[in-house]
């Protein structure tokens, strides 16, 4: 063999090796973004019915010296958990709100701590007084992120549930009695 031919071939090899090596990249990319589980994403939605509650509960909570830290409408389905994480100080007065679709059956509201234990608890059903508003005070004993889980239960519409969620801190006050 020549020299000239063995620059050649040496000098078409790597590039084809390149190629092939960034094509498998990409396929092994492609693949593994196919067999991904799908992630819940968070979007808004628009519900009328709710959108009065949510004003009424703004009212009724300004009133009572607390201030909106954070408000989201949220698109959730039915039987699947929505987490909100929130961070949370030690001694402030929380109200927390979570308002789910009226055509639901059952809401429940979680919230866990930093080191996932359980601090809140609540449950309604569609028949309750405001069956479909959980509310709920909080004092935390740490300053940490919690993790809020609201959920409903709907048996004829599975996916595109309107919810809101809303956080409340009392104004003014680093320490207050609440219910946990």
């Amino acid at each position: 063999m020549s020299p000239i031919f063995m620059e050649r071939s040496h000098f078409y090899t790597k590039p084809n090796m390149k190629r092939l090596i960034i094509l498998t990249l990409i396929l092994s990319i492609f693949c593994a973004s196919l067999n991904a589980q799908d992630v819940i994403r968070q979007q808004s939605c628009e519900d009328g019915l709710i959108n009065h509650q949510v004003d009424s509960l703004k009212n009724m909570y300004s009133k009572d010296g607390f201030v909106l830290l954070k408000e989201a409408s949220i698109t959730m389905e039915s039987e699947y958990e929505m987490p909100v994480v929130v961070p949370l100080t030690e001694g402030s007065w929380y109200q927390f709100v979570f308002i789910g679709d009226y055509t639901s059956k059952l809401y429940e509201v979680r919230m866990f701590d930093w080191n996932e234990k359980q601090v809140v608890f609540q449950q309604k059903r569609w028949g309750d007084v405001d069956g479909n508003v959980i509310s709920y005070s909080y004092i935390p004993k740490f300053s940490e992120f919690h993790m809020m889980k609201p959920v409903q239960v709907n048996k004829k519409k599975k996916k595109n549930l309107c919810g809101y969620v809303m956080l409340f801190k009392k104004a003014g006050e680093n320490k207050g009695n609440a219910a946990r």
